[in-house]
């Protein structure tokens, strides 16, 4: 069993499991409520959309905080506003902004002045990080907990009827942009450990993993914690044993539960499963 301890024996390798666990509380039930929603197109909207704005503070010199968060911003407004021609529809306008500001930031990082440690914009670097990223881990897994403790029953009936919530007081528009803001907050945070383009794995694949697995609500809620927090300590003891990268293997062990997962619901149910509330779940939000 001394090659499970290993990787953590050190501060880099503590620190690293620290955050994953971190991330795991705040992405894991998340990411229940953005299959249950179906926003996961939006999740890998904002986290790839987000690339120009950490790539021009890696440039200015300023914490990728506040370069994901511009990043944020500047995916929203583009997607609002492109969205807002008929014509193409919503999903046409997100693809749209989301692809032309994917391709602005791969032109700003292969620009003559390249931003240094460029890989970690992309892929994240969880073995590098600090104590104030630990802080901003810490500090969002707490109020990604409170957020979703506080808004489990008006998330649930928007989720199982969203004609029939507004008469149980919880409009549906005002909780799915709630919902929404909250992935928002959860990507920047995430980004600095998984890259933009990893962190979407740790959001969605444990959530639909534990969807996949079990038809409670409140235990889907658990497990996804619990998977997602697993993927960032296995993905941690691969990268150390196999020297590859730290945020790819975590990604890469998430999206084997969501497959384990898939092939165990297979061979208990002939049909795929839904991701769609079932009555129970609903009863249990009321």
């Amino acid at each position: 069993m001394d090659w499970l301890l290993d990787p953590f024996s050190g501060a880099i390798g503590r620190r690293a499991l620290v955050e994953v666990i971190l991330l795991g509380l705040a992405c894991g039930p998340l990411g229940v409520w953005i299959v249950l929603y179906r926003r996961s197109y939006a999740a890998e909207s904002i986290s790839h959309g987000m690339l120009p704005g950490l790539v021009l503070a890696a440039l200015a010199g300023v914490p990728l905080l506040l370069g994901a968060a511009g990043g944020v911003l500047l995916c929203a407004a583009t997607i609002t506003l492109v969205a807002r021609d008929e014509r193409l529809g919503g999903d046409v306008g997100v693809a749209v902004a989301v692809t032309a500001l994917f391709g602005l930031g791969a032109m700003l990082a292969l620009a003559p002045a390249v931003p240094p440690r460029l890989e970690e914009l992309l892929f994240g670097d969880l073995l590098g990080v600090s104590s104030g990223d630990l802080m901003a881990a810490g500090a969002l897994a707490a109020a990604v907990a409170v957020a979703l403790a506080v808004a489990f029953r008006p998330l649930s009936l928007v989720a199982f009827d969203a004609a029939s919530a507004r008469s149980l007081g919880a409009p549906p528009g005002r909780w799915q942009l709630a919902l929404l803001a909250l992935l928002a907050v959860t990507t920047v945070v995430v980004v600095q450990g998984l890259g933009s383009l990893l962190v979407v794995a740790l959001i969605l694949a444990p959530g639909a993993a534990a969807l996949n697995v079990t038809g409670r609500l409140p235990a889907a809620l658990g497990l996804a914690t619990w998977l997602a927090a697993l993927a960032g300590a296995a993905g941690l003891v691969i990268s150390h044993h196999l020297a590859v990268a730290a945020g790819a293997s975590v990604a890469l062990c998430a999206v084997a539960e969501w497959v384990l997962s898939l092939l165990a619901w297979r061979m208990h149910a002939p049909s795929p499963p839904s991701t769609a509330l079932p009555a129970d779940m609903f009863a249990q939000a009321r």
